[in-house]
């Protein structure tokens, strides 16, 4: 293991899955997410219960709130991804009706679910970010694209797995792909598209896991790349050296520390020419299906996924609940 100096977060240790009480998996829900969320909450539950957990599945694009409210659960184990799961409307709710949960808290869900206040923050802390513009219009991204220069990505400020995201090489195609963008939220990301290197690093009660590097054959690691392409690559570790793998760990930890993520999440990161790593976004509910990135890491680091699964079980017990504890760092034990 890389040493590291940079405490983030205690670990919860459970040992006993009756410590957990009765769970509810909350998967699908209504966002253009649903598909995955479902995989995701499918192989967590099956997870958890092997392990022993009184888990259940609880779909919100089925039951209400107000039928959870008295459906007997202990926490939730959120398996949403996207708007109404991932955005801190959830977490908001279970808040009101005191039900712990995994993850970040409602203000760190909402801001890093906003991929313009998120690069705002970015930038304010001083966490090297692709340059970006804000728009709302086809007007407004032609005079930002003639600033920025092409190639730039597209993206809607408040969805997730590339969503409504295009790639744009040129002029002609900046309408379309700004039309498509505002279908999906008011306000879009236009971002300089780096050309380089794709990376990820997760980040598990307060530890940097190994990054992961992404090779695609696509134009870039899109919707179908992610979930459906059987070609892409993954390089875990992900980088060339310890040095470098330091500094991704390192930024990781501080990008999902800026925007106030706690739990479990993960960073992407784009390389430029010049091999230094830019922030892309942070996802504060990553997909734990048969592609994602988040269990590979974990394997990668020693954990299985029912292990994971547990582990990220494990934080919707706070701090001060904790009858055993463990400090731990960005790449450290």
């Amino acid at each position: 293991m890389i040493g590291a100096t940079t405490i983030m977060e205690q670990r919860r240790i459970v040992a006993d899955a009756a410590e957990f009480g009765r769970v509810a998996v909350m998967l699908g829900g209504y966002s253009s997410e649903r598909e995955v969320s479902l995989d995701t909450g499918a192989a967590v539950l099956e997870a958890l219960q092997t392990r022993g957990v009184d888990a259940h599945p609880w779909d919100p694009a089925e039951k209400t709130m107000a039928q959870f409210a008295s459906a007997g659960f202990d926490r939730v184990w959120i398996a949403l991804h996207g708007p109404g799961g991932e955005d801190g409307a959830l977490q908001g709710a279970l808040q009101w009706l005191d039900t712990p949960y995994t993850g970040s808290g409602v203000m760190a869900s909402a801001i890093a679910m906003d991929k313009v206040r998120s690069k705002h923050l970015f930038r304010a802390c001083d966490i090297p970010t692709p340059d970006y513009a804000v728009v709302r219009s086809q007007a407004e991204a032609s005079v930002a694209a003639e600033q920025l220069g092409f190639p730039l990505i597209i993206k809607p400020s408040g969805q997730g797995s590339s969503v409504g995201m295009t790639k744009i090489f040129e002029r002609s195609g900046l309408d379309a792909a700004v039309d498509i963008a505002l279908q999906y939220d008011a306000t879009a990301l236009l971002e300089c598209c780096i050309t380089g290197d794709e990376f990820t690093v997760a980040v598990l009660q307060g530890r940097a896991l190994p990054s992961i590097r992404i090779v695609t054959p696509r134009v870039f690691y899109d919707y179908r790349a992610k979930y459906e392409s059987d070609r892409t690559e993954y390089i875990c570790r992900g980088t060339s050296n310890d040095a470098q793998e330091q500094s991704y760990a390192d930024l990781a930890v501080s990008a999902f520390t800026a925007l106030g993520c706690t739990g479990w999440g993960r960073v992407d990161f784009m390389a430029g020419a010049d091999g230094q790593p830019l922030v892309l976004e942070v996802n504060t509910v990553p997909g734990m299906t048969s592609h994602s990135l988040v269990p590979m890491a974990a394997k990668k680091d020693g954990i299985d996924f029912d292990e994971l699964c547990w582990r990220i079980l494990e934080t919707s017990f706070s701090v001060g609940e904790a009858a055993d504890t463990i400090e731990v760092a960005a790449h450290g034990s």
